[in-house]
This record gives C-alpha cells, structure tokens and sequence, in this order.
C-alpha cells in the first residue's frame, strides 16, 4: 500500500531523470530555439514606450554584445542589476553565450546584504543602467560598473545587422557552432541566486544548466504556460520564479512575454494586460492584494488565469480573485533551491492527474519529474505521504549546492533528498498541501504553534484581511516555562486584554495568543513581498 502511495507522488522521477535535453547548455538551447524563429515577436518591453523585438533581433544584439563581454569582462561570474525588460533578457543571454554566469542581484536587499552577495560571488563587473542606478542610489556600486544602453550603442548597428542577416541565412546549429556555443551543460553551474536573506544572510544558490533547464520542461510538460498564451512579466529577475519562469522559460519556449519593470505598479500592470491581451499574470499574493482597490475587472478580463507563488495564498484570496476579476487563480509551490518550480495547481489536467489539475487549499501536483517523501522533522524517518511532516524532494531542478559553503549545503541534504524546510502532506490523488514553514513554528509547551495561521487569525479579528501591505506579524521569543512566546509584531494600535477576547472567541487555542505586543510603523518585508523574518526575529528580541 505504502509503494502505491508513493508511486502517485513520484511523477516519472527515474524517466524524466533520463532524458538527452538535460545534459544540453542554456545556452544553445536558447539560440537554436530563437534562431529557428527568427521572426517570432517575443518580448513587448514597456520599460517606458512600448518597444517589441522578435526573437531573431534580441540573439542577433545578445551575440554582439556577448563576443564584447568575452573580450572585455574577465571574472567567471557577472553581477547584474536591471529589471524585468529586454535589458535583462539580452544582457542574461548574452553573458550565458560567451560562457560567463550571470548573478542578478538584489537590488532591494540593502547595501550590507549586496555587498556580501558581490563578495562572496566573486563579482569584479557589474552591468545596469544609468535609469537603475538613479534609482537605487544606496547600491553599493564596485568600480566596474557598465552602462547596458551605451554598451550596446558601443556594438554598432552594422555589427548587429550582420548577426541578423548570419541568424537568417545560416542553419542554427551551423551558426551555433561557429561561434563555439557548447552544446553541454548538465550539472555545470549556469547562474548564481541569492536566497531573500528573510532568516539570516543570503545564501549563494548554484543553479546549473540541468536545474534551469529542466524546471522549463517541467514547467512545458505540465502545460503551465503554454506557448500559445501571452505572459505578462513583472517579477524582478532577481526572484526566482522571474529569473526561470518569465525569463528563461520564454526564451526557450518562444512565449510571447509582455515585460513592464515593477510588480508594484498594478495600474499599469492593469493597462498592459488589456493593451496587450495577455492571458497570463505571475507573481505573488502581497503583488496580488492592491488589485482589488486599483484594477478594474473589465481591465484585465483577457487573462485566463493568474498564477501565485514564493508565499503561502491566504484562506479565502482564491474564490475572491476568481469571483471578483474571472479568471483562475492557480497557487504553486517552489523554492530558489529548485530552481524553483516544484507544484502548481495548473489549468489543463495533465494525463495522470485524477481527472483535475486543481485543487483547494493545495500548491497542486508535483511537477514531472519530481520525488518527494514526508519525514519526521526530529527523527528523520519516513512518514506516511498523508501525515504531516518535513517535505524533502529531488529532481532535475535541485540545485547542487550553496556557493563556496560546504557546511550549509551538507546541512540541506538527508542524502540526495533536498530538506524544503516546510511541514506538508498529499491527499490521496497526489496533490500536495503546505501547512508551514518549519522555522515558522513556535514549540510552546511541546505544542507546535504555526505563526501563519495566527496571523491570518490576527488579521481577521481586526479587519486587516483586505489590507495592501501586512498589518500584523508574529515571531517567538524563548520563554524559560513555555520553550517560547508569541510576540505580535503590529503596525497598528492593539491591546492584549482585547486581542486576546477575540481571538479565544473565534477558537483560537489559548496557547496561541500573542503574550507579548511590539508596536512598529510597518512590518518589514523584503523586496520580494515575503515577511522579512531576519527582522522580525530582532523586533520580537527587543520586545
């Protein structure tokens, strides 16, 4: 029975592990891909006017600009600072083709934070532009530092028109290997992540030809993004899903991708989406929450589904997302580590799915590919796939390991599994459920308290569901009766005496309320729109 069980997990993990196309290079398999349709139109830039370049002119720039950099930037790994847009799509392309690794870098993260990201990365260039730097003016810029705009008015015109012409008239590959693509890759590091930093300093993620490559055939294989829909990309490229799903998955696939640079601006998100048709919308639950003030339903009426990731989806959002606005809202799962997609709840049933590709309450179905088991977060042995338990998973899309630290990344591993860090479970039909992040829990009086769940409750109780921006967080603090307290962390006036009246009257276990109030002007969140932990653990310290 248990075998059963864990064969409807495991979704063609051995075969998928042998397929060719792992083993190939990121970047040949997006200049054959782009090469091949030369005249698709692929990305519409709305960085300021409206700007749309078809795939055959976005390789012809990033080949010119990739014979410069090989001649000009010597360092292994190259710092990038730019936002969703053909910039980051030429410049990541361009520094794949002329064998380099690209690090977006998170420009959001503070300078102490970026500094260490540089340093530990190795980075002695960085490319951006002068739009960037004006805006991030606390960036701790290094000394070789490029202009993306005059680099590539560097290259030439005629440069370029005769890539161009040599994309047209030559078969791919041939071209290919005339300029000494390598058509390996498989498990040689391809890019460098930096991890949010919501627990501690950021944490360098390898990912490599393998990983990015193989999160996009999931991500095909599923029918997730179909490469007939239009995708609206507003994600930074830093963040995981932006860097694989709106970045790279495009250029391999030829989804047409309409970019525009901020998450945050959900009016003009709105007037793309309608502008443009577009059927597809990715980002997060924080990005999500002002639509309900700002964007009309009649705005966005063309998308056909939104997609929700990197944090849990509050109890409710979904029916009131696809009530209010029409369109499915699907909650995936993933984590930078796997490059990141691991679950989605998708909106085509795949052929061994139970009838449907969605389910409620759930991240969906593991991605093809994918194994994953339930352990005993304090023994470590295996659980049945129906308690609840730590979710460990493997698959092409699991990095190899965290930059230069041999220790955290053992740390990550039981073996070839990859340790998530989050208490999940499966139903019977294989649909996974996230019940929260192990460092997210507070072990009060040997019960498990799960921070989420008293924060939803905590923003009920006072109204704040609907709010645009977190209102209300809660961290531990160790107690010497207990093992640990709950601290509310608020960016609004509450008493406990109060508090605590609602929330016991709503059920609430006793043990659950908040002892201890902290009183802030806002909660601290990163650039991603995830609670900032690392901050909230301070604040709780000092309470």
């Amino acid at each position: 029975m248990e075998e059963t069980r864990q064969t409807i997990i495991d979704r063609g993990f051995k075969t998928f592990q042998r397929r060719e196309d792992l083993n190939e290079n990121l970047g040949h398999v997006c200049f054959l891909s782009l090469a091949r349709h030369p005249f698709r139109k692929l990305v519409v830039d709305y960085s300021r006017e409206r700007r749309e370049l078809p795939s055959g002119k976005l390789l012809a720039v990033a080949i010119a600009a990739s014979r410069r950099w090989s001649k000009t930037i010597s360092g292994r790994r190259v710092g990038i600072v730019l936002p969703p847009g053909l910039g980051g799509f030429i410049t990541n392309l361009a520094v794949v083709l002329c064998g380099k690794i690209p690090v977006n870098l998170n420009f959001t993260a503070g300078p102490q934070s970026i500094t260490a990201s540089i340093r530990k990365a190795g980075i002695d260039t960085i490319i951006s532009a002068e739009a960037v730097k004006e805006k991030v003016p606390d960036f701790p810029w290094i000394d070789d530092t490029r202009d993306l705009v005059a680099e590539l008015q560097g290259l030439g015109k005629p440069v370029i028109l005769g890539w161009l012409l040599a994309i047209l008239l030559l078969p791919a590959s041939f071209l290919a290997r005339c300029l000494g693509i390598p058509r390996h890759g498989g498990d040689e590091e391809a890019a460098v992540l930096f991890s949010s930093g919501s627990t501690g300093e950021p944490k360098g993620v390898i990912l490599t030809h393998r990983n990015i490559i193989g999160n996009c055939m999931q991500i095909a294989d599923c029918n997730l993004l179909h490469p007939g829909e239009i995708l609206l990309a507003c994600l930074p490229i830093f963040h995981s899903f932006g860097f694989t799903a709106t970045l790279w998955y495009p250029l391999i696939s030829g989804m047409k991708t309409v970019t525009t640079p901020s998450p945050l601006e959900v009016k003009k998100i709105a007037s793309l989406i309608k502008a443009e048709k577009a059927t597809v919308l990715m980002s997060t639950p924080t990005f999500y929450r002002p639509y309900f003030k700002k964007v009309s339903p009649e705005d966005i009426k063309s998308l056909k589904y939104v997609v929700g990731g990197a944090e849990k989806t509050p109890d409710g959002f979904k029916d009131k997302w696809e009530e209010y606005f029409g369109s499915l809202y699907l909650e995936g799962y993933g984590i930078t580590e796997t490059s990141p997609g691991i679950s989605c709840n998708l909106p085509i049933p795949p052929p061994d799915s139970p009838g449907t590709g969605m389910r409620d309450g759930s991240v969906g179905l593991l991605f093809p590919g994918m194994a994953a088991r339930i352990v005993d977060p304090d023994t470590g042995k295996a659980m049945s796939p129906f308690e609840t338990g730590m979710l460990q998973v493997r698959g092409p899309n699991v990095f190899p390991g965290y930059l230069d630290d041999p220790e955290k990344t053992e740390v990550a591993f039981d073996g070839d599994w990859y340790i998530t860090g989050d208490l999940a479970r499966f139903d019977k039909d294989g649909f996974l459920f996230i019940e929260g992040r192990l460092s997210r829990f507070s072990k009060i009086a040997g019960e498990m308290v799960p921070h989420g769940t008293v924060e939803e409750r905590i923003a009920d109780v006072l109204g704040l569901k609907d709010s645009e921006t977190p209102m209300v967080a809660v961290a531990s603090v160790s107690d010497e009766v207990r093992g640990e307290a709950i601290v509310l962390i608020s960016a609004v006036e509450v008493t406990i005496d109060n508090l605590r009246q609602k929330l016991v009257a709503t059920g609430l276990p006793k043990l659950w309320v908040p002892r201890i109030i902290k009183q802030v002007d806002a909660i601290p969140c990163l650039g991603t729109g995830k609670l900032d932990l690392k901050a909230l653990a301070q604040l709780a310290a000092e309470s």
